[in-house]
């Protein structure tokens, strides 16, 4: 809800549903997420309906979950930071001039740390082997990893604010400050 309408206009499209076909039930859950981060809460909320459980009890994972969702973003390049009035134009030129992008230590918040079981999924925009690269890194240091790094591509609404030469990384952890 926080960069895009979608999650508004699904409240109101469920609200208009509801009123049509009062019988349906119909939850509208804003992830407080985006790009692939969406996708792994996705991920997970089929992964519990495939155990068995109910609507409601899926409804409230999310909703009891979604701010332990991570989603971390490095660039190579701050330009469209920027453009788009994330940093100042100050903290883009110095973080340019000083080659500074932003990444944290996923292993300080990693649900389990090192023994972190879940899934990690990666986005990129026109920079594969630095994907490639951090998911490489990712999978060497957490062997009790879900399957392998997935890598998608960012979406227009991410990308356009982050531009090309970024790679952002998705996992489950410590509840994060929204």
């Amino acid at each position: 809800s926080g960069i895009s309408g979608v999650s508004n206009s699904a409240t109101l499209a469920a609200k208009e549903l509801s009123e049509k076909y009062p019988e349906r039930k119909i939850l509208v859950v804003d992830s407080l997420g985006a790009s692939s981060g969406y996708g792994l809460i996705m991920d997970k909320l089929a992964d519990l309906r495939d155990e068995g459980r109910s609507m409601d009890e899926v409804y409230d994972w999310a909703m009891a979950n979604r701010l332990r969702l991570h989603h971390w973003f490095l660039s190579t390049d701050l330009t469209f930071y920027v453009k788009g009035g994330r940093i100042s134009k100050a903290a883009g030129w110095f973080g340019t001039v000083m080659n500074i992008c932003p990444l944290l230590n996923m292993t300080e918040h990693a649900e389990n740390g090192l023994d972190y079981s879940g899934k990690c999924y990666i986005s990129e925009s026109a920079c594969m082997d630095d994907a490639r690269y951090v998911a490489d890194k990712v999978e060497a240091a957490f062997p009790h990893l879900n399957g392998k790094v997935l890598i998608n591509s960012i979406g227009t609404t991410i990308g356009s604010h982050t531009g090309p030469g970024t790679v952002a990384l998705f996992f489950w952890g410590d509840e994060r400050v929204d």
